[in-house]
């Protein structure tokens, strides 16, 4: 069953953190809460959230240490944040500085007050973003590869493998029966090899994008690869981080220039 979205409120005015719970509740939000820059932390990384509302916690600078945080580390930093800095009249004593501002990456930047509901379509609009994610099938027949593909791409927000081959055929008829945005193809493969399969996908289904991931990454194999329609090519012994930013990167019609370093 599908979860409602959760979010993390981070302020320590009472009033504005019972008023914000009891609107989000009501449109079937999950609400958790935090007082304090540490406590916010550990909820993090306790209940995951699909967004952040950061609002003003104590002492001063807290809120930016805590979104800091939160944007240099790496299993957290492509949460959605929505900071709410303090009243004017209170901003020299519990909002963000100037140098803190000009530094911020939120998402949206918004100040107290501020109601409730107006607060709704902000948040509907940056979950929806959040949320469209990057459909990949990955075709290899080693399960071994399969498996630590999908493990990689399990913890990234922005993308979901939605299924998986072991040979060219299946790549191509899964791709017609799944429609994924990216197929991780391998090429060397029975019944029908990841060229032919990506030759056929690029003809059959174009809107599916193809990135090549082979250990055979000498030139001839590239070339190939990208005269079949590939976007894009990752050797096999790439750390996933590259193989992650190929697959975001095909995902938009780019072409992935193969770099052997």
């Amino acid at each position: 069953m599908e979860m409602n979205p959760r979010i993390l409120l981070v302020d320590d005015e009472t009033d504005f953190t019972q008023a914000m719970r009891t609107t989000l509740e009501a449109r079937a939000y999950e609400v958790v809460t935090a007082g304090k820059r540490g406590e916010a932390e550990i909820m993090v990384k306790d209940c995951r959230p699909d967004m952040v509302i950061l609002g003003t916690i104590m002492p001063r600078g807290d809120a930016f240490l805590f979104h800091k945080w939160l944007k240099q580390t790496p299993r957290f930093n492509d949460v959605p944040i929505i900071v709410i800095n303090a009243r004017r009249e209170e901003e020299i004593i519990r909002g963000w500085r100037k140098d803190e501002g000009m530094r911020c990456e939120a998402d949206d930047f918004l100040t107290k007050p501020i109601e409730p509901m107006a607060l709704i379509p902000h948040i509907e609009k940056l979950l929806d973003k959040a949320t469209q994610r990057i459909k990949v099938l990955v075709a290899d027949d080693h399960a071994m590869v399969r498996d630590g593909i999908r493990a990689v791409i399990d913890l990234q927000k922005d993308m979901q493998v939605v299924g998986e081959a072991l040979n060219g055929r299946e790549a191509l008829d899964k791709t017609i029966e799944l429609s994924p945005d990216v197929v991780v193809m391998d090429i060397v493969m029975p019944v029908m090899n990841g060229l032919d399969a990506t030759r056929q996908i690029h003809k059959e289904c174009p809107r599916a994008r193809v990135l090549m991931l082979t250990q055979y990454d000498d030139e001839e194999n590239v070339l190939a690869s990208e005269q079949a329609g590939a976007l894009g090519f990752v050797p096999k012994a790439a750390a996933s981080s590259r193989l992650l930013a190929g697959i975001r990167s095909v995902s938009q019609g780019k072409r992935l220039t193969y770099s052997p370093n």
